[in-house]
């Protein structure tokens, strides 16, 4: 994932979409929305609510609607990227400039904010309880200092790290990934840290 600090930096990187990106960004600027950053790309919102998201790929360059679940999606354009598990996120996917219609991309982008002010989004769902891995039980019972860095983790971070060992399939992966978070859990880092 790009680190980029700025839009502008993202088009830069991005220059085989250069012409894409910047009608698609015009398009945002030109309604209420708000430009950020976040996960490295530009987001669009309003109330600090994500509307909508720019994204470029070897492929095609898109636009991404948070909460496009609820567009009308008039001209079929929407896909939804992970069948199955995105729930609100849909994308606008363009093989070229040529095939962005400024107008109806405005359409859609204004539907997408008043749907946001009308508080039309998807919860997210709590996740299911995951089965706290053997691995991780043994390795704190072995290792007292271990446990009380562990322990004094936030409880989102330790649900990280049961998710982490616990997701694996083999255990060969689940000792492999235990014995690169110890030294993160010792000096009290948290697994997804250095992507926030």
């Amino acid at each position: 994932m790009q680190k980029n600090k700025s839009v502008e930096e993202f088009i830069i990187k991005n220059k085989n979409w250069k012409e894409a990106l910047e009608v698609l960004r015009s398009i945002a600027l030109s309604t209420e929305l708000k430009e950020t950053i976040k996960w490295g790309a530009p987001v669009y919102t309003i109330n600090n609510k994500n509307v909508i998201g720019l994204g470029a790929f070897k492929s095609y360059v898109g636009i991404w609607f948070f909460q496009g679940v609820f567009l009308k999606d008039v001209s079929n354009a929407l896909v939804n990227a992970q069948e199955g598990k995105t729930k609100g996120l849909r994308q606008w996917r363009f093989n070229s400039v040529k095939d962005i219609d400024k107008d109806l991309v405005l359409q859609y982008v204004q539907e997408a904010i008043q749907n946001q002010k009308d508080g039309k989004e998807i919860k997210p769902t709590k996740s299911k309880d995951v089965k706290f891995p053997l691995e991780l039980s043994n390795a704190l019972k072995s290792d007292s200092d271990f446990k009380q860095c562990f322990e004094q983790l936030a409880p989102f971070k330790q649900k990280e790290y049961v998710e982490y060992i616990a997701t694996a399939k083999r255990e060969a992966t689940k000792l492999s990934r235990l014995e690169k978070i110890i030294p993160m859990i010792n000096r009290g880092i948290g697994l997804n840290d250095k992507y926030r």
